[in-house]
Formats: structure tokens, sequence, C-alpha cells
């Protein structure tokens, strides 16, 4: 008897938590009454998806907390309050609610000066990330880090889910000459990591400019475990930015949006299905997706599509192809799909090819990818069996060398 009420303590000891509310940075901060914050002249990164569980934002609960002096606002790509579009360049402003100035990160500058850092003596960053190494916040927490570090300011991330969960990693690491804004940091195109583990893994790995190292503190999450993936963690989702709209949107920006920056097919950006698509205007959509399905990929189906977008390139022309239906996120590899998508489209209609329709967007390609290796050989056959070892093999190292960095 005494053995069974044991066994059972310990069942209900491990339920416990199970079905519970992950319980962000912001929010973790606010119960902890803003200790580390309070007396502080602060100055807080963030955008729209900086919210607490009843989508408040950021902004709003740092400016009205006691003690804390919220003194300046600074916007990633899409702005403090995601009222501009992707890669339009952001000036200074007032934030209009709160009367606060505001810096931009993406325009004249994307890392903060020492004058926009005078008088400050926090930097707090508070952003959604989606997992992609090509999604620019992560630039924008990197090179913030490196300025507060210049400037003794001090710096807090307030931890968010990674919407991919904690334990994905795809693709090759950044080489030198190939690193830029959407590339920033030589880690894998997914890198498995929170934002709060992906900045203490930029410090201590030396990869801040010139190995500097900021005074980093980071705000654990409650109830959040690496297995999750976002609409397990029970909070809202808010549009990281325009074209991911879902708490599922992720998952497709990291199937076909590196092919998308080829820009000569449509992968529905311009369409009601953002990076879910994968269709030209002239395959064959039931070919292309019987040729997908006898692929057998584990956790996804292709169904035939066709559309004509609404705006972007190619407006109200007719397309055709497949949309992606994740049928298992846990067992489906994501970055593979779109190079077995071109595969499959070139065995389909040989003379059409995605890479000679628009040479002059191989560069940014190449930046996504992180070396130019990758195009060049996947380029000589067009199979993805011909790179899938640089490919993965850097990811799976990555995957064993992130471990040290978890915080969960």
């Amino acid at each position: 008897m005494k053995i069974k009420i044991v066994i059972f303590f310990f069942l209900f000891l491990s339920l416990q938590g199970a079905g519970q509310q992950t319980k962000t940075g912001i929010e973790v901060l606010q119960l902890k009454g803003f200790d580390i914050l309070k007396g502080k002249r602060v100055g807080l990164i963030t955008n729209p998806t900086g919210v607490n569980s009843q989508l408040k934002s950021t902004v709003d609960i740092l400016h009205e907390a006691k003690d804390v002096q919220l003194v300046a606002l600074f916007g990633p790509e899409h702005g403090v309050r995601g009222n501009f579009s992707a890669g339009d360049e952001i000036e200074g402003s007032v934030d209009p609610k709160t009367q606060i100035p505001v810096f931009s990160l993406y325009g004249k500058t994307r890392k903060a000066t020492p004058e926009m850092l005078s008088g400050i003596d926090v930097l707090v960053y508070d952003i959604q990330d989606i997992g992609a190494r090509s999604y620019t916040y992560i630039s924008t927490l990197g090179l913030a880090m490196e300025a507060a570090a210049e400037n003794n300011v001090d710096f807090v991330v307030l931890d968010r889910p990674n919407p991919l969960g904690g334990n994905r990693v795809e693709g090759p690491l950044v080489e030198k000459e190939f690193v830029s804004f959407v590339s920033q940091y030589p880690v894998p195109y997914i890198y498995g990591l929170t934002p709060g583990e992906l900045a203490t893994c930029l410090n201590e790995e030396g990869l801040l400019k010139n190995g500097i190292k900021c005074n980093l503190h980071v705000v654990k999450m409650k109830n959040w475990k690496r297995h999750m993936v976002f609409p397990q963690t029970g909070l809202p989702w808010v549009p990281a930015s325009p074209h991911i709209p879902r708490d599922n949107s992720a998952f497709f920006y990291s199937a076909t949006g590196i092919m998308g920056e080829l820009d000569a097919n449509s992968i529905g950006v311009g369409y009601t299905l953002p990076f879910e698509v994968f269709a030209t205007s002239w395959l064959d959509a039931d070919a292309l997706a019987k040729k997908m399905n006898q692929l057998k990929m584990k956790g996804v189906i292709f169904r035939p599509v066709s559309f004509k977008p609404y705006y972007m390139k190619n407006k109200g022309k007719e397309h055709s192809g497949v949309q992606i239906h994740i049928t298992d996120f846990e067992k489906v590899k994501l970055t593979e799909m779109q190079f077995l998508l071109v595969q499959a489209a070139h065995e389909l209609v040989p003379d059409s090819n995605l890479f000679r329709m628009n040479p002059g967007r191989w560069d940014m390609f190449d930046k996504v990818c992180g070396n130019k290796r990758i195009r060049e050989k996947f380029t000589e056959n067009y199979r993805y069996s011909d790179i899938q070892e640089e490919w993965e093999k850097p990811a799976a190292e990555f995957a064993i060398k992130k471990k040290r960095y978890h915080l969960y």
C-alpha cells in the first residue's frame, strides 16, 4: 500500500504544470515586481509581439510600472508598433501613446549609437522570434548586445518561446564573407534556442564583434519545455510580421523562405497562404503534388493548388503548384522541403529553371544559406542528396554544442 501511495504521489507531482500556460519573461518580471529594473533608466527594444498573455504591450507595462523609468524605445524591422512593411527604412519618432522617444534600429543605423544610449542604464529586449536565422530580429538582438557592451549598458532579455520548439536544428552555419543582416551570426538556419538562450550563446561563444561580452541577464519563462511548439504554450499569437499571421506560420517560413529569396516562384506571399505554397506559372499542380507525395516525407502532405496573387510580383497571374499541409510538427523536416520541391519541379519541367530566371537574386540566396557552395553544388544536378551532408552535418554538430546554453 505504501509503495502505491508513493507512486501515486510522484505521478501527481509529474502532472503538476501539465497544461499550464507558459509565462513569458515579461510576465515573470511582473510577478517579481520588476526587481531588476527598479530605480533604473530603461530602454526597451520591442515590437507588437512584446505583450503579456492578456495582450498588453510591454511598452505600456513598463511605462506604468512603479520605480521603473522607461526613457526610450527602440524599433526593429516593422517598427515598435508594427506600422511598417518588410524592408521599409524607419525614421526616429515619438511614440504617440506614451510620448517616449523612439529610435529606429532599421533605418540609417541598425545598431544603437552612443547618442541613442545616452542616459540609459539598461536595455531590455522583448520580441517574439520565429526560430529562423534569416528573420532579422536576432540580428537586432546581437547588434544591440554589442552596443550595450560597448557603452557599459546592462542588457536584459525577457525570454519567449521558440515557436519551432527547442530541439529542432537544421541548415549550415554562416561563413564570414556571407555575414549580413539576414545572417548576422554563425548559427544554423534553424538554431533551436529561445531568444534568451541565443543571447547567452552569442555572449559566451564570443560571437559578438571582437568577442566583446555584455552584462547579460535573462528573465526565464515558466512552464515552457523544449519539445513545445507555440500552439502548446497556451499563449495568444501576435503576428511577428505581416506574413507570419498564425501560430504555425514559423514552420512554413522555414519550409519555403529560402527559395522565396530567388523571387522566381510564388511561396504564397501576396496570396492568403504566405509561405504555405510553392507554385509557378508553368507547373502542373497534380503532377507536382504526386511527385512530392511519392517521396513519402514524414509529417507532410502536398495538395494541388491554383491561385492568382492579389498583390506583390505577378499580381493576378495564374499560378499552379502545391499547398504544404504539415501533419506532424515534430517529425517534419522543414528546410530540405524547398530543395526537394525545386528538385521535383526541375524533373517535371527541366527548361524552366528557377535559378536562371533571376540570377540577380543569387547574392541574397547565398547570404540566407550562409555560403555559395549550396547553390553551386545543388544547381549541378538539382538533387538535394548532393548537398545533404553539407546541409545537415553542421546542424548535427551545433545541436550538441548548443546544449550548454539550454535554460530549460
